[in-house]
């Protein structure tokens, strides 16, 4: 991983660039649009861009949802440009998020393609568990997906 990256809040001059990974990465399964990431920034969600110099090469979103002390989180999308990938961005961008939820100490649940063995064992690594399997949950390929989860971390006091 370049020493220079950054993981920072996503930007609205960073939206065109992750249209632009989202068809490259997810051609087959209905890429988002400039205006969907346009839409989670105006809903308020957590996003996070990994940049490298004014190169945005990754990025990630999460939303929240529940009272303070009962929240859930839901991972709705991490990328990294095919050629920064397995460098450690997509671990940095999940960790940024993760950060977040442990911060409203929320539970964590997302869906990753059954058959993405490297962003499975990523999530396996941070703590979750497969808890279910969605038929041809991505569409229009009809791909499966499993929901994973992980539980809420709790900070102890001292």
């Amino acid at each position: 991983m370049s020493e220079s990256l950054r993981i920072e809040p996503l930007r609205r001059v960073d939206l065109r660039r992750c249209a632009e990974l989202e068809r490259a990465l997810f051609p087959a399964d209905d890429p988002w649009s400039e205006s969907a990431f346009a839409s989670e920034l105006d809903w308020g969600h957590f996003y996070v861009g990994a940049h490298t110099g004014e190169l945005l090469i990754g990025y990630a979103g999460l939303s929240l949802a529940g009272a303070p002390g009962d929240m859930e989180a839901s991972v709705h999308n991490i990328g990294v440009d095919p050629v920064w990938q397995g460098r450690g961005v997509g671990k940095a961008l999940l960790r940024a998020l993760l950060e977040r939820a442990d911060d409203e100490r929320a539970q964590v649940f997302l869906e990753v393609r059954t058959d993405n063995a490297a962003a499975i064992a990523l999530y396996e690594a941070h703590g979750f568990a497969t808890i279910g399997l969605r038929r041809r949950y991505y569409q229009p390929s009809g791909a499966d997906a499993f929901t994973m989860v992980r539980p809420a971390r709790v900070q102890e006091s001292t």
